[in-house]
């Protein structure tokens, strides 16, 4: 497993603090582990608690097909360098169908032909939100055409909740 001692932060081993054993059972319920980001978060039980709620809702709670989610989040990990985001996703993006053609594509600085018009559209809007913030209207025109509003919603909610994974775990150095 090797050391963590370049994290920003202490660990919170779960277990150690009585306060935080609700919030520690919900992410264990959830996701059958309490991972390094996790033990991460639960140096604020309110932000664990929070973060835990929104993750879950974005990752398994939306219409948003898991290949195409699965991408977005790899393209996000990408752009901001977290390698940590990325290798943790890569399992999840293969279960969810996505070639390993096109796990390296993602890694390309430009949009690879490898990805289909709907994967091209998602990883479009995730390089507009990560690298410039501002998404054109001719591009968010072309979201509001292959999916409702609900769905508007749930892609872009994908892109601005993977980037705040990959800013957290870069500006406290979570990177292995």
């Amino acid at each position: 497993m090797g050391t963590h001692g370049n994290i920003r932060v202490p660990l919170v081993a779960p277990g150690t603090r009585a306060e935080l054993a609700d919030i520690e059972g919900r992410i264990m319920a959830e996701r059958g582990r309490i991972s390094l980001l996790y033990q991460v978060l639960l140096n604020s039980g309110p932000i664990a608690s929070g973060w835990e709620r929104l993750l879950t809702a974005v990752r398994n709670e939306t219409a948003v097909p898991a290949d195409l989610r699965e991408l977005m989040i790899l393209r996000v990990a990408v752009l901001n360098g977290a390698s940590f985001e990325f290798d943790a996703h890569v399992p999840h993006a293969q279960k969810a169908g996505v070639s390993d053609e096109k796990i390296q594509a993602v890694r390309d600085p430009g949009l690879s032909t490898v990805f289909a018009p709907q994967e091209l559209l998602v990883l479009e809007l995730t390089d507009a939100m990560t690298r410039n913030i501002v998404v054109p209207d001719s591009l968010m025109h072309r979201l509001q055409a292959s999916f409702d509003a609900k769905g508007v919603v749930e892609v872009v909610t994908t892109v601005a909740a993977y980037n705040m994974v990959s800013r957290l775990l870069v500006a406290l150095n979570v990177v292995h």
